[in-house]
């Protein structure tokens, strides 16, 4: 079967947004009264969405109402300033020219919010991907296969031609759930060893 459908994670795998999100998550916690973190802590607790990245961040205790109003206040202010560091990886766009020259179906599917998922795809990759899908109502987060399935739909595609690429043990969930390939980038937020040992078998250590 040929595989001619390829499905990506977007942070850490085609965006490097780690700077962006260390200072909006740091404007939002600081906000509410809470300390700073540092960029390795917030590369560490990234991956599951915001809301639990920013869960990860505060004290255990915290009232849902007062978590609520954080991530609400993370997600305005990083709507404004999201473009501000964050660029492809190098060689990520010569990939993607490569793969649509070549008439592959290309999609994006995130944890992080719809909403930004699509605008940073129009801005970024406007040109090679063709579906662009974050969690929304009734789009459950990565590792369930809602937003994946989606995105084969969408692409008048199916599970046999797919392939899943992304940088963490929640891709590799996926890509498990949903039952396809999963091709592992080393250049993301974990490293080689990490996902190994969340069943990672297929890695690129670079786009081309």
């Amino acid at each position: 079967m040929i595989k001619d459908t390829i499905i990506f994670d977007l942070d850490g795998t085609l965006l490097n947004t780690l700077e962006d999100l260390h200072a909006c998550f740091n404007k939002a916690i600081t906000e509410y009264g809470y300390p700073k973190r540092t960029l390795e802590e917030i590369k560490s607790f990234v991956g599951n969405g915001i809301k639990k990245a920013i869960e990860r961040a505060l004290p255990q205790n915290i009232e849902e109402s007062e978590l609520n109003k954080i991530v609400n206040y993370f997600r305005s202010y990083y709507e404004e300033h999201m473009l501000e560091l964050t660029k492809p990886y190098n060689g990520i766009i010569g990939m993607l020219e490569e793969l649509k020259a070549n008439n592959y179906k290309l999609a994006v599917v995130s944890n992080k919010y719809d909403a930004a998922v699509k605008e940073l795809c129009k801005n970024y990759f406007g040109k090679y991907i063709d579906i662009a899908i974050g969690e929304s109502e009734g789009v459950r987060k990565k590792p369930e296969i809602d937003g994946v399935m989606k995105a084969i739909k969408e692409l008048n595609s199916s599970i046999d031609n797919s392939i899943y690429i992304g940088d963490s043990d929640v891709d590799i969930k996926t890509a498990k759930n949903v039952g396809i390939p999963c091709i592992s980038v080393l250049w993301g937020f974990r490293d080689k060893d990490f996902l190994i040992q969340n069943g990672g078998k297929l890695f690129a250590e670079k786009p081309k």
